[in-house]
């Protein structure tokens, strides 16, 4: 009920002029509250991410999976009767995952709170929606990646699954015709792998958010993804 009389009256007012006006009737958010509104939709796209992780045995994207040619390398090992040795490393490598995530959470809050103000409201108006996701991505990948390494590295080495790993790459690189040999570590990989699908389910649920008023759950979001729907409208409208 309240979308149905929020949508239209926001409808009407923004095709008045007035724009000054609009805004010291609070009906068009500030930059700050743009910034913000961006900033609670990342943070529970990363509280999903993060329960994702508590359970990866039920969720089968969150499980390890060989790098390059997955199905090929495991089919391959399983038909050389290495079953057993396959089951037990990718256990422990979803626990490594599992458990580096547990770690490393506070590292990407504090990234999605970094976000400057001016950069978070530019975006909050496009047809991308998942524009805030891919801002996100590009300005924290590369600094994210250097402090989950070695929280993944620790994660890997506790559970022993760098010798165990170790023991499966000296079995399958010694196959005949391997055109691509595994690597020896995979602490790039796994941490590479972690990052790339928080973003993804991140990129997902800022999707939800933009086009499904009942999943903005705070009232600054409401009014801030309200507002850019609107916005974008009647943008596209005049275009």
């Amino acid at each position: 009920m309240k979308k149905k009389l929020l949508i239209p009256a926001l409808s009407l007012l923004l095709i008045l002029p007035g724009c000054n006006t609009l805004k010291n009737l609070g009906l068009i958010p500030s930059e700050l509250e743009m910034a913000l509104g961006l900033k609670d939709a990342l943070s529970q796209g990363l509280f999903k991410w993060a329960n994702a992780f508590a359970d990866p045995n039920g969720n089968p994207l969150v499980r390890f999976a060989f790098p390059g040619e997955a199905a090929k390398i495991e089919k391959t090992l399983r038909d050389l009767g290495f079953d057993k040795v396959i089951n037990q490393v990718t256990g422990k490598f979803t626990n490594a995952m599992s458990s580096a995530v547990g770690v490393a959470k506070p590292l990407f809050f504090d990234a999605v709170k970094s976000m400057s103000i001016k950069d978070a409201a530019n975006i909050l108006i496009t047809d991308n929606t998942h524009a805030a996701t891919d801002y996100f991505k590009a300005e924290m990948k590369p600094g994210l990646m250097s402090a989950f390494r070695p929280i993944v590295d620790s994660s890997i080495k506790i559970e022993g699954a760098d010798k165990e790993w170790t023991g499966i790459t000296n079995i399958y690189n010694k196959i005949p015709f391997i055109n691509k040999p595994l690597e020896n570590s995979l602490t790039d990989f796994i941490s590479a792998r972690v990052i790339d699908l928080m973003f993804v389910m991140v990129a997902n649920e800022e999707t939800q958010i933009r086009t499904k008023y009942e999943l903005r759950k705070t009232d600054l979001m409401k009014k801030v993804f309200s507002y850019a729907e609107e916005e974008l409208k009647r943008r596209t409208q005049r275009n």
